[in-house]
């Protein structure tokens, strides 16, 4: 017989605090990078129409986030985090930081922009990235946005060791706003879990298209099995909408991983009737952070 007592002492899981039965299956659909380009935006804003694109995060250094800010003022009920940003890789069109950049000089190139990538011979300043992350967030803020969350552009803040890992904490902790963790990537930076306090938030799997080659034709197939074989509790689907026009050609000139017509194809899916009555038919329930951030809120416990 089962032991009554033992389930008593049980933690709670992160889907049991939000009101479900342990068993269920939420899925937060989150588009990443908006503010990169008008057809970034146009493509997430349509998205979030559907009610089946619930969560998205912006990147305040970019060149379209006044459209985004004028976005979050009329909707201030949508979803929208913080997508924190220190590179600038798409090479059509750079952008550089918001903090004045005499005060981040190791995070831009010889242009002013930031790098486009990290290397083993880029030396980056911690402090300087935490300068230029709460001007992005103070920017967020004041620009009129109400951040639901933060994350990390290409998840360099969780991926570049211990010490960015540590600001990413801290700023979410400073500004009472859950970041994206995940348990799945405690096996693969083993120092995630080491530095995490009970005030933090995990939630437990991320799904997301590797830049592994996956044909056009297989992009529904690819995302329909991630949806049958989800796992009870929370996962966010990172996605990255977008519309194939002229200007994310020219902006993602000769790339497939995350260019144009990558961006299509993932709108396509998440907006679809297909990924519509998979939700239905799996019972998958949709979730976004600002549920989870009111329910911090609430309990004044960031405790999973």
């Amino acid at each position: 017989m089962e032991d009554a007592g033992a389930n008593l002492q049980r933690p709670r899981s992160r889907a049991e605090k939000q009101g479900y039965e342990p068993s269920q299956r939420l899925l937060i659909v989150h588009a990443d990078d908006l503010a990169m380009a008008h057809g970034v935006n146009a493509a997430i804003i349509k998205g979030f129409g559907t009610g089946l694109i619930n969560s998205a995060s912006v990147m305040v250094p970019c060149p379209w986030f006044p459209e985004v800010a004028a976005f979050a003022r009329a909707h201030p009920e949508a979803d929208l985090g913080v997508h924190l940003t220190l590179t600038s890789e798409a090479g059509a069109c750079r952008w550089g930081p918001t903090a004045p950049r005499t005060q981040v000089r190791s995070l831009v190139d010889p242009q002013g922009y930031f790098h486009e990538t990290w290397t083993n011979a880029t030396s980056i300043n911690a402090q300087e990235v935490e300068i230029e992350l709460r001007a992005q967030i103070e920017k967020a803020f004041s620009s009129g946005l109400h951040p639901t969350h933060l994350d990390s552009h290409q998840f360099r803040l969780l991926m570049s060791g211990p010490l960015l890992f540590d600001i990413y904490l801290r700023l979410g902790r400073d500004y009472h706003l859950p970041t994206l963790i995940a348990r799945d990537w405690f096996m693969h930076f083993p120092y995630l879990q080491r530095l995490l306090t009970p005030r933090d938030v995990i939630i437990d799997h991320i799904v997301t298209m590797g830049e592994d080659e996956v044909p056009p034709r297989e992009w529904s197939p690819y995302y329909r099995r991630a949806v049958e074989r989800l796992r009870p509790g929370i996962t966010q689907f990172v996605i990255h909408p977008g519309s194939d026009t002229a200007e994310l050609q020219a902006l993602f000139t000769g790339r497939w991983p995350w260019g144009a017509a990558w961006r299509q194809l993932d709108f396509d899916f998440f907006t679809s009737d297909e990924f519509r009555h998979l939700l239905a038919v799996h019972d998958i329930k949709l979730i976004t952070w600002g549920q989870i951030k009111t329910l911090l809120g609430s309990t004044g416990s960031y405790a999973n």
